[in-house]
């Protein structure tokens, strides 16, 4: 579960469903099983690139919450491919929080990059330019744009990166018509 605010927690006399927050940035993804292995590779970004990299830059995609991780990956393979498939839900923690760099909507030169459409070199590069400072950024999704996307420099990884969570993903039927 999405962990609850703190004050819906205390409500719920401690027994919310929260994953421990031991520092760090927790974020989700969800992964064909087959690659579940190798999801901090960044080896599908490298392939092709990306809204946030381009072709030959490794780097970890991700949503601050689960239903966006979701959603992003069903924007690009459909529902009907995340039934037929079997995927995992993981959640994993960004250990170094100095070193992340939020980015608010006002923050990129072009607005246009925030709206579905082919990405282009100019953001992928912007991308590549905050990530020499700060290898993980948090910024807005695409497909959800009230949600956060987590964009993580696999070369800077190294010791940063634990799984918390891995689960099977089930779709709800409901998603396919």
């Amino acid at each position: 579960m999405t962990p609850l605010p703190t004050a819906l927690a205390a409500r719920a006399g401690g027994k919310a469903h929260t994953l421990p927050a031991a520092g760090g940035l927790l974020f989700w993804r969800l992964d064909k099983d087959r690659h579940l292995g190798t999801w901090a590779s960044g080896e599908g970004a490298f392939q092709v690139g990306g809204r946030w990299n381009a072709r030959g830059t490794r780097v970890i995609y991700g949503a601050l919450d689960p239903a966006t991780a979701l959603l992003e990956v069903a924007v690009h393979a459909g529902f009907a491919a995340l039934d037929a498939v079997a995927h995992s839900l993981v959640c994993a923690r960004w250990l170094d929080i100095a070193r992340v760099k939020v980015l608010p909507p006002d923050a990129f030169p072009d607005p246009s990059w925030l709206r579905p459409g082919v990405p282009g070199a100019a953001q992928q590069a912007f991308a590549a330019e905050q990530m020499k400072s700060h290898p993980v950024l948090v910024l807005p999704s695409v497909v959800s744009p009230r949600s956060w996307n987590v964009v993580i420099d696999v070369a800077a990884a190294a010791g940063q990166l634990d799984t918390v969570l891995t689960e099977r993903f089930s779709l709800d039927g409901r998603l396919l018509g």
